[in-house]
């Protein structure tokens, strides 16, 4: 053959496996537009909405006008809850009796406290999912610290889900501490103070201290450490409290196992009382002593010039007489705590209750 023909041959064949390619590529691409095609179509028709990326007026928006679809609320993406019992029953049904006890306090009390964590708790809602309400998110924290319910219950009760529920709580609880801690637990007036104790029977008095175990479950980390002397999980809270038994200083957050002089020697108060700045310098004349503001503790406590603290052994009248005007005082503390236990009780489930041997 010649070396014409040959070329010829090669070239023909060359060029129909080009066409053959090139036929094949267009034949894809139909293909692939096609399948886009659909897809766009599928996905407009599942929506109903957005049909047009102009700036004008959507197709779906000239059609409404036009009287020829009807208009469709958009719905948030979320799952189907109910909210009646909340939105139609607390809100609305509830009398002051109902809220004191199951929110521990009165519905005007509820909604000033809302309207004082609002800066905290304000939420926009998102295309995705609608916010919570303040005043649901505040009720939610108050029913779960009120009652011994579980996450899942709470959840359930207010028709959120159980992430939601426990998010909630420690929003309020992070906005509270923020917003109200310092405007709360605060001194006030210490005169009046003073005044309160003495009708109680001790003079000078700035109030009384003492400390309470928080049960908690057992940390992963170091978990002996936060073991108290009765055998369950626990951290330490120390209050001083007023003659009314309303928090002035609190300290919290120590292992259960600390002893409460430790607490007390290593907190803030101990170091302004120490240094003289915690209580307006005024001292009183007691027989042919001056006696400086003090503070009430049991033994557990170190005696300082500002601490009173009970006589221990052999006691004569004097002694028996102060010991129980002493006691007597600090018996307000004895009360603040006492109102809080069923709170702190309130954060565990039943079943962890049972495990931990709490009493």
């Amino acid at each position: 053959m010649e070396p014409s023909a040959i070329i010829a041959a090669v070239l023909s064949v060359v060029n129909t496996s080009r066409l053959i390619v090139h036929l094949f590529q267009r034949q894809m691409q139909r293909n692939r537009a096609r399948r886009q095609r659909q897809l766009r179509e599928d996905m407009n028709s599942e929506r109903g909405t957005d049909l047009s990326q102009s700036t004008g007026p959507r197709l779906v928006d000239i059609m409404v006008a036009m009287g020829h679809v009807d208009p469709v609320e958009r719905r948030f993406w979320a799952r189907e809850t109910s909210t009646d019992w909340w939105d139609r029953i607390v809100l609305q049904v509830w009398d002051e009796s109902q809220w004191l006890r199951n929110f521990r306090m009165r519905k005007g009390t509820f909604l000033e406290l809302c309207e004082l964590l609002s800066p905290a708790l304000k939420r926009q809602d998102t295309r995705m999912r609608a916010a919570l309400t303040i005043q649901k998110r505040v009720a939610i924290a108050l029913w779960k610290l009120a009652m011994p319910d579980s996450y899942r219950s709470v959840a359930n009760q207010f028709g959120v889900g159980k992430s939601t529920m426990g998010v909630a709580v420690m929003q309020v609880a992070h906005a509270i501490i923020d917003l109200l801690l310092s405007k709360v637990v605060t001194l006030g007036d210490v005169q009046v103070i003073i005044d309160g104790f003495s009708a109680m029977g001790f003079p000078n008095c700035g109030g009384a201290i003492d400390g309470t175990h928080i049960p908690i479950l057992g940390p992963d980390h170091q978990g002996s450490q936060y073991i108290n002397q009765k055998g369950y999980f626990s951290m330490v809270l120390q209050a001083l409290v007023d003659h009314k038994g309303r928090f002035t200083n609190i300290n919290v957050g120590w292992p259960g196992k600390v002893h409460d002089a430790r607490v007390f020697k290593n907190s803030g108060l101990f170091r302004r009382l120490q240094e003289g700045v915690y209580f307006p310098d005024r001292k009183i004349s007691v027989g042919d002593v001056e006696m400086p503001k003090v503070i009430l503790g049991d033994p557990a406590y170190p005696l300082m010039p500002w601490l009173m603290k009970p006589y221990t052994g052999a006691l004569d009248t004097e002694k028996e007489l102060f010991n129980y005007r002493l006691s007597k005082c600090r018996m307000v503390v004895e009360c603040a705590f006492g109102r809080l236990k069923g709170r702190w009780r309130s954060l565990l489930t039943p079943s962890d209750l049972s495990q931990t041997n709490i009493p």
